[in-house]
């Protein structure tokens, strides 16, 4: 049997004039693949009513699945609702499930219930309601000419829940046994694909092809995947799955059971497990180590302060670093950030601390200490280790990555893991 054909039809005027770069279509046919259904065709138009009947007419009677993103919005412009009913022949009506969503939503917000915001509430009689827990416009689906139809909002968090949540599972609960790919996702930090790729070649040569291998690149985590739909993919998924963690060895952060987890939230799991609090001392990423923690919801239970000392004044006023250490080492050395590490953990009482002190460009740059220079120091009050790094990327850049090795140095100090990683190999760095 077959894999059901799957399309998609993106609508926006802003897609069409390039004032918005399609993102939504790419993620989407990676969340499709992972269950195994490719898409066969995608149209993008823009917000004219007769384009879009035209090709919701023909393009349910050229798939099994569509998935209409786009249109949903208050404006004059959002016509999905209404394309989608004059090409199925269903008339529009107040749907009582998406104006309870709506009336909920603008009532959280102290926001009034107005005429533009009701029209988002005006869908094809008979439809189902997809939940949209992170705006105000609810999706929803409806059946046919033998087509499952899925209108989705085109904000891109807003869908992408969407789609993990509730369109996938709908859409694998509906597919025909032996269709659905096994898929196993892994994040792995500190390699990047054409260097996990050299070492699965050289140290896994053997890798069997019934089992798919694929990779997703991201910042700061890699993603691979491994994917098969035989029985004898299956079996041999076990064995290889292990090997290839044998390979990752600590560069592998976690499987992917739900959806992904940042760096940070793997650090916080791990501390609340053990009762630890963090802190940390931020000089060139000018507290970005602090706000990766702090997104995390519950993050307070184990963070409670962050020092961002960006000036050599602030060092010593906020984390006691002796002046006569800029004198004599310099404000990017191993001797400040030392003692910016001991500093933020007398300060804060915490367990454990990250500190970063760095030369983030384009600017500020010597022979001694070049462009991408950073000092790190982590560990606790008895215990701190320190590593030195050039990482020649732009400032924005720069400062991601050393947020991200920060978080990563401090998951390895609190699982004791002492393999040293790829990113200290390859940008060690020893001042001239």
């Amino acid at each position: 049997m077959s894999a059901p054909k799957v399309q998609l039809l993106l609508t926006g005027n802003e897609l069409m004039t390039g004032d918005i770069v399609d993102s939504n279509s790419a993620m989407m046919a990676q969340v499709l693949k992972d269950i195994g259904l490719g898409v066969s065709r995608k149209v993008t138009v823009a917000d004219d009513l007769t384009l879009l009947v035209n090709e919701i007419t023909y393009m349910t009677s050229t798939s099994d699945i569509l998935i209409i993103n786009g249109g949903l919005g208050p404006t004059v412009d959002d016509l999905t609702a209404q394309a989608l009913a004059l090409a199925i022949g269903e008339e529009l009506t107040q749907h009582p499930q998406a104006l309870a969503h709506l009336t909920n939503w603008c009532r959280q917000r102290g926001a009034e219930l107005n005429g533009p915001n009701l029209k988002q509430a005006i869908l094809p009689k008979d439809c189902q309601i997809v939940a949209n827990k992170n705006g105000s416009a609810v999706g929803f689906s409806v059946r046919y000419n033998n087509c499952d139809i899925y209108c989705t909002p085109g904000v891109p968090h807003e869908l992408k829940t969407m789609l993990i949540e509730q369109i996938i599972p709908t859409i694998s609960a509906n597919l025909p046994i032996g269709l659905i790919a096994d898929v196993t996702r892994l994040q792995v930090f500190g390699l990047g694909e054409s260097s996990l790729q050299k070492i699965i070649n050289e140290q896994l040569p053997q890798w069997p092809t019934a089992i798919d291998l694929g990779f997703r690149a991201g910042m700061p985590l890699l993603e691979v995947k491994l994917t098969t739909d035989t029985d004898e993919g299956l079996a041999l998924k076990i064995i290889w799955q292990e090997k290839l963690a044998s390979v990752l060895g600590d560069h592998l952060i976690a499987e992917i059971k739900d959806k992904p987890k940042s760096l940070a939230e793997h650090l916080l799991n791990q501390l609340q497990q053990h009762n630890l609090q963090v802190t940390t001392a931020e000089s060139c990423t000018g507290g970005l180590i602090a706000s990766k923690l702090t997104e995390i919801s519950g993050s307070s239970m184990n963070f409670e302060a962050g020092f961002v000392t960006y000036s050599n004044k602030m060092k010593t006023a906020m984390l006691d670093v002796p002046t006569d250490l800029f004198e004599q080492y310099g404000a990017v050395s191993e001797q400040v950030v030392v003692a910016m590490a001991k500093g933020s953990l007398v300060k804060s009482n915490a367990d454990l601390t990250i500190a970063v002190s760095g030369v983030a460009g384009p600017n500020g740059g010597t022979k001694e200490k070049p462009v991408g220079t950073v000092w790190f120091a982590w560990g606790s009050i008895d215990d701190i280790k320190t590593q030195c790094l050039l990482l020649p990327y732009k400032r924005v850049k720069f400062q991601q990555f050393v947020a991200a090795i920060g978080l990563d140095l401090l998951r390895r100090y609190q699982q004791n893991l002492t393999a040293t990683p790829n990113y200290i190999t390859e940008h060690s760095f020893s001042e001239q």
